[in-house]
């Protein structure tokens, strides 16, 4: 039996208001990461997820002890549970990023370099930090500035709900990139009291996702000088995306005032179209932010636009914030104010997003 407990951090300082409870329960482990040869213990991850038996219907929990991992480490068994000893003490990491030459001699590009990369249901890890250490801001000044949405190769996420995923859930945890920090592509999950960190696009993805009093942070960029938190690329059949719910969204030292919008779309899907693969029209990207502190980092009109392949084969075919399901409820903070290119919600409207309604037939409370 080893004893999991629930830390706080400094940087959780903003969320005092909000206490974690006071120790979580006893839970039998089923194998322990130690970089320390202790006996019995797997060096990596990785080999501790592959233990796992195949087909398990109950959790198989791994303990992480503290320690700095540096490996990928994907994971393809369901019901899969991961404990670490605390924020900053077990660390997961990984320098991979889209431009980078992976070992079978092409680049990563974006959806290969995640530290973590879930593509199982039913996951859930708490208590440690998931970081891409790559130096995105180093790699952007040898780039010449160069924009990531034009041939940049900025992109390392470091947490990947990937394809396969549903019924994730993520407590207590750190989750550190730059460009493209996490993506949620499908299935159903839920963030509580996390610290996520970027700069450009870091949360996206099309999975219905409730983020529930996290920090969401802004880094500084070199060029452009703006920053997008959210880029959802929820499918038009699904009523929820990226939703952020009693939340701080806050910036560290030179993010510029009014620099950052909220998110904008990204039809990420693709079809073939008359023999060209463009955007397709059936992704709608869903966001919401409801009873958020929003800093001063937030641009006046909240959201913005984004491009993608137009069915005539444009590239440069923009899809406005307007054209979107963009939403607030109820937002305070310097960052709340302004004329907003989304749609503000009513009380009923923003219940439907809440916990008890936004994942049909699974309740994370149960986990």
């Amino acid at each position: 039996m080893v004893q999991i407990t629930r830390r706080t951090t400094a940087s959780f300082a903003l969320l005092a208001l909000v206490p974690l409870s006071a120790q979580a329960k006893t839970k039998a482990i089923d194998a322990v990461v130690s970089s320390k040869a202790e006996p019995g213990s797997y060096s990596t991850l990785q080999a501790a997820v592959d233990a796992a038996p195949q087909g398990m219907t109950t959790p198989f929990r791994i303990a992480i002890r503290a320690g700095t991992f540096a490996a990928q480490t994907t994971v393809r068994r369901a019901n899969i549970e991961i404990y670490g000893a605390g924020i900053g003490k077990t660390v997961l990491s990984n320098d991979a990023y889209a431009g980078k030459l992976a070992p079978d001699g092409k680049p990563y590009g974006t959806f290969r370099t995640a530290t973590l990369n879930v593509l199982a249901p039913g996951f859930r890890i708490e208590n440690l930090t998931i970081e891409n250490a790559f130096d995105a801001p180093a790699e952007m000044r040898r780039a010449g500035g160069l924009r990531a949405d034009e041939g940049g190769s900025q992109q390392a996420i470091a947490l990947s709900l990937g394809r396969g995923s549903d019924r994730a859930v993520v407590r207590n945890c750190h989750i550190l990139s730059h460009q493209d920090t996490l993506y949620c592509a499908e299935g159903r999950a839920l963030f509580e009291r996390c610290l996520i960190a970027g700069s450009y696009d870091f949360i996206f993805g099309g999975a219905t996702v409730l983020f529930e009093r996290c920090e969401v942070r802004s880094r500084p960029r070199i060029d452009p000088i703006e920053g997008y938190v959210a880029a959802p690329s929820t499918m038009i059949d699904q009523s929820a995306g990226l939703v952020f719910s009693r939340c701080r969204l806050t910036a560290d030292a030179g993010v510029p005032d009014y620099s950052v919008f909220l998110g904008r779309p990204w039809r990420g899907a693709s079809i073939t179209l008359n023999g060209k693969r463009v955007g397709d029209p059936r992704s709608v990207g869903m966001a919401a932010y409801l009873n958020c502190y929003l800093g001063r980092h937030i641009a006046p009109s909240g959201w913005t636009r984004m491009w993608y392949v137009g069915s005539d084969g444009n590239p440069k075919t923009w899809f406005e914030p307007e054209e979107a399901r963009f939403r607030e409820f109820r937002n305070i903070g310097p960052g709340a104010r302004g004329v907003r290119r989304g749609q503000t919600l009513s009380v009923a409207e923003a219940a439907a997003l809440s916990r008890p309604h936004l994942f049909g037939d699974w309740d994370p409370r149960s986990v």
